[in-house]
């Protein structure tokens, strides 16, 4: 691999579908990081027409039952990536479902400006009752709530009866596994991104061996990029065979 000789832009800041970010996005709460997710960069694919239908359809938010949607799938399918494309037009905030806790969510409705809401990694919240309190404030001030998690809302492991009824009520859209088209497409893409030039037998090569899941790809020209920058060198076979290496064995440990 040879590797760009200019300067490496930063990175594109989260939301930057124009003048569809809204001034929600700059509330100082714990939104997730959210690099290159731009409509442009979401690579489109039969695995995701359904989930692109009920999200990125400008109308179909209003036929959400009780004004809330969830999409799920396995890691590295999209969801964050489309839920912040969604976010971005509506100009919704985006708040991690992992840090997610009550005085948060107050001082987010304190603040207001906003009539839609998401939220990434929905099924990893800790406390269940701040999860219940999120829904049903979104509930009483009649927003729209996007939520993302790897399983359907009903199979999430809850044990309050009062969220597991509103997580039955939800409407969910699967994304589905990646095809080869697309995560051919996409290690392109993220390469082109790292502003990397990897020669073509090198990336097929690749592309024969990883893992057939977008999560594989995204770790793989991750460490590829790592590698070339701490070598100097360029991304010769050997070179992407190392790493190649230490990603399938990280995959084959995942549950």
């Amino acid at each position: 691999m040879e590797r760009n000789t200019e300067t490496k832009k930063p990175a594109q800041q989260p939301v930057a579908d124009g003048k569809e970010a809204g001034a929600a996005g700059q509330i100082a709460l714990p939104f997730a990081h959210r690099p290159r997710f731009g409509r442009s960069d979401f690579v489109a694919a039969p695995s995701n027409v359904a989930a692109r239908g009920w999200v990125l359809d400008a109308e179909a938010m209003w036929r959400w039952p009780e004004g809330r949607m969830a999409l799920w799938g396995e890691s590295g399918t999209g969801k964050t990536h489309l839920l912040s494309v969604w976010a971005a037009r509506h100009g919704a905030p985006v708040i991690e479902g992992r840090r997610l806790n009550a005085q948060d969510v107050a001082d987010l409705f304190q603040e207001g400006g906003f009539r839609a809401l998401a939220l990434d990694n929905a099924d990893q919240v800790r406390e269940e009752a701040d999860l219940l309190h999120l829904i049903n404030l979104v509930r009483e001030q009649r927003m729209v709530l996007l939520m993302a998690g790897r399983a359907s809302p009903a199979r999430w492991p809850v044990s309050l009866p009062d969220l597991a009824s509103r997580l039955r009520a939800t409407a969910s859209v699967p994304i589905g596994q990646a095809e080869e088209d697309l995560l051919r497409r996409l290690f392109l893409r993220l390469l082109a991104e790292r502003q990397m030039v990897v020669a073509q037998p090198v990336t097929e090569w690749l592309l024969r061996r990883l893992p057939r899941n977008a999560g594989a790809i995204r770790d793989m020209a991750a460490r590829l990029d790592a590698a070339a920058l701490a070598s100097g060198e360029k991304v010769t076979r050997a070179l992407a065979a190392g790493v190649l290496e230490s990603v399938l064995e990280e995959d084959a440990t995942r549950p």
